[in-house]
């Protein structure tokens, strides 16, 4: 029986549902011209979006009561199954091919992309697995290796999509969920230097990859091929200026910027709300993460605090990227803004994962402090006017290391 210590992070739970009917808004003022054209229906996305979103919300109130022990019984389970789904998409006739890649299983009225699922599958499993063997995890046969055969068949399935932006944020969450967990820096770095040739030849094995890196390092040289998006993306951000066009007044939507409405819709609130926009939104999603990683801080087991860590840092990796690739930070990647973009599965999935947080976060033993988290200069000594730097973000995430590497017989 799950027992209630305090009440669920409010601060998480506001923070989603806002930023799902923000999604809704702007998914609307995104796709409607271009909905109107293609489906001679303006709501198009609009009705969609809406429906996942209140779905999911739904489903997030639902699942957000069911003890998250009770997924421990369903992370072996689960993960095969995302095996099964990412071997059927790649079957003809069962997957859907949409823009040169194989993502989608098609159902009547709905589309499930199997690796978005995947993503979920690998962190309840990795923080089911981790707690079972904690005192295991600085073995190289036993406590990395198995994870390392999981990742990259995952990896490899994905792969044949293909969707190196998926297999890439899988590779970062599993490694780092490892060297929190207290696995051998030593065994994560050889991996990232043996998997460097690979990517690399991944990169240079397929055209369009070629082309996005070099449209990274230079869009001008291609203006209008490779580097078309990502220059639409910087004139609709600068065109935006501190306060941006208006709601609803952008005009890079009106068939300049591609995916306006999924991998560039942080373009698009850049023009039309600004910096003061952009700024809003990258900061409620680094609130967002802060708050799961204080929730895994404070969670009453090994397994809570594994599996907070894994979403949280799933969550922020996403919302990164997209950020990064719509300011020219990072090669484009075809990750999708949590909670913001269109896209079904996404946000059903997004939303499952809050509400396992928001379990987390009701049985919590205390109450977090959200202050730890912020580097600041801070007295030592008053009296003496003595001052030291205070990154205490990364002290927490030390500490958390430190708690998942001590074995915890109770956990498991």
């Amino acid at each position: 029986m799950m027992e209630r210590s305090h009440p669920f992070d409010t601060t998480v739970l506001l923070l989603v549902v806002v930023l799902t009917c923000f999604g809704v808004v702007m998914v609307y003022s995104s796709s409607s011209i271009m909905a109107a054209r293609r489906f001679a229906d303006g709501f198009f996305f609009l009705k969609r979006q809406a429906l996942f979103a209140g779905g999911g919300l739904v489903l997030m109130a639902l699942l957000m009561r069911v003890d998250y022990h009770h997924l421990r019984r369903l992370a072996v389970p689960a993960l095969i199954g995302c095996i099964v789904l990412l071997l059927a998409v790649l079957i003809p006739g069962i997957g859907h091919r949409a823009g040169g890649a194989a993502r989608w299983i098609s159902f009547p009225g709905f589309s499930l992309q199997p690796a978005e699922l995947a993503k979920m599958c690998l962190v309840l499993y990795m923080a089911h697995s981790l707690t079972k063997k904690q005192e295991k995890i600085k073995s190289f046969t036993l406590g990395f290796v198995p994870y390392m055969v999981v990742l990259a068949l995952l990896i490899a399935l994905i792969m044949l999509q293909p969707d190196m932006g998926s297999a890439l944020t899988l590779a970062v969450v599993a490694m780092s969920m490892l060297l929190v967990a207290g696995a051998r820096f030593a065994y994560l770095l050889s991996v990232g230097i043996l998997a460097t040739p690979f990517v690399c030849y991944l990169i240079v094995h397929e055209s369009y990859r070629m082309r996005r890196i070099l449209a990274f390092l230079d869009p001008w040289q291609d203006p209008s091929g490779a580097g078309f998006q990502i220059i639409q993306s910087w004139i609709a951000i600068g065109t935006g200026g501190f306060l941006g066009n208006g709601l609803g007044d952008g005009r890079q939507k009106l068939f300049y910027l591609p995916e306006a409405h999924t991998d560039f819709i942080f373009s698009v609130i850049g023009e039309e709300l600004g910096f003061v926009g952009v700024f809003v939104v990258a900061s409620m999603f680094l609130l967002l993460v802060l708050r799961g990683i204080n929730i895994a801080l404070n969670a009453p087991d090994d397994f809570g605090r594994h599996l907070a860590f894994g979403l949280s840092l799933l969550i922020g990796l996403q919302a990164f990227t997209n950020m990064a690739v719509a300011l020219g930070l990072l090669p484009t990647k075809g990750l999708t803004l949590p909670f913001i973009s269109y896209g079904g599965t996404s946000l059903l999935c997004t939303l499952a994962a809050v509400a396992v947080l928001l379990n987390i976060s009701w049985q919590t033993k205390e109450e977090g402090r959200l202050d730890c988290f912020w580097p600041v200069v801070v007295p030592v000594d008053i009296s003496s006017r003595r001052w030291r730097w205070r990154n205490s973000f990364s002290l927490r995430i030390r500490q958390l290391r430190h708690s998942l590497s001590e074995p915890n017989v109770g956990s498991r």
